[in-house]
């Protein structure tokens, strides 16, 4: 399973010149990650950091995982980046389909023929920002679970693509950036809080389960990790009259954070009535606060006055 990094170029391979760790966890690790060695050395592959690949090589982890995310035997379950197969193969024994998106080519072709003899396996190849979820859906069946190991460079555009696809999805069990996981559940005034942070606490219910250190994954990123779960709300917190709107009033807001909220409207490239000054002050904000001190709250006020 890949996920993280960024960045251009391809990691070295060759053995590393100290001994495996002493301790008997950090010993099961150490020979996971020469095996991973062993198998991508054996299909001529490097990990490319400009896809972010680092394989997850703790089992303990993976196992964990599956456990988060809750997959029944009636599940269809959508993996990114399945990279050697490991997560996928574990999940195909516990839900009734298993799609796995893989943007390498060569890694695609690799894993269908890891997963030929399992039948509710399908590997796609594809750009996962580009993938139209609804294609994935039984007709008839239930929406689909997201299990996924999110490279670092995609994480923040991709999580906007799923907030979009709620209807098709249901709960997110995701790998992710640390400090991500952190602007998910930041809090208004601080330097974490973001468009990012409004609209997942808006839709969703989150929690960060557990985090993951760097030697759990192969080759070894250079910030820790973050599990959480995500499943959806019945109805938004707030009843928004138009969404559109709402999520570009908030994206224009944050677009300049540093400016006040007036100017940072004025600079947005929204189409603002004359008197939107005014407006904002009408629903008892200031004009002259930082847009990261607003509330989902407020935020809604403000779309609907500026509308």
């Amino acid at each position: 399973m890949t996920g993280k990094g960024g960045g251009e170029g391809e990691v070295n391979l060759s053995p590393s010149p100290s001994s495996p760790p002493a301790r008997g966890g950090e010993i099961f690790v150490w020979c996971l990650v020469a095996s991973t060695r062993k198998e991508l050395a054996e299909y001529g592959l490097f990990p490319k950091k400009r896809l972010g690949q680092h394989f997850l090589v703790d089992q303990n982890i993976l196992d964990k995982v599956i456990r988060t995310a809750q997959v029944e035997k009636e599940d269809v379950v959508l993996e990114v980046g399945p990279g050697l197969g490991e997560m996928t193969i574990a999940l195909a024994h516990q839900a009734k389909r298993v799609i796995a998106v893989e943007i390498d080519p060569k890694l695609a072709e690799i894993l269908k023929k890891k997963v030929a003899g399992y039948l509710n396996v399908e590997v796609v190849r594809e750009d996962i920002l580009r993938v139209d979820f609804n294609q994935f859906l039984d007709q008839g069946g239930p929406p689909i679970k997201v299990v996924a190991n999110l490279p670092y460079q995609i994480s923040t555009p991709l999580l906007f693509r799923f907030i979009e696809a709620k209807e098709v999805l249901s709960t997110l069990t995701l790998m992710i950036q640390k400090e991500v996981a952190e602007r998910m559940v930041a809090s208004p005034g601080s330097k974490a809080y973001g468009p990012l942070s409004v609209f997942v606490q808006l839709f969703s219910d989150l929690s960060i389960r557990f985090f993951i250190k760097p030697s759990a994954f192969f080759p070894s990123p250079k910030v820790e990790s973050a599990v959480i779960h995500m499943t959806w709300k019945e109805k938004p917190i707030l009843d928004l009259g138009d969404e559109k709107w709402f999520k570009k009033v908030v994206r224009g807001c944050f677009g300049y954070r540093r400016k006040t909220l007036i100017n940072a409207l004025k600079h947005s490239g929204l189409s603002l009535p004359e008197d939107a000054e005014g407006r904002i002050k009408k629903i008892g904000v200031n004009p002259q606060r930082r847009p990261e001190t607003l509330t989902i709250e407020e935020f809604a006020s403000l779309a609907d006055a500026l509308k």
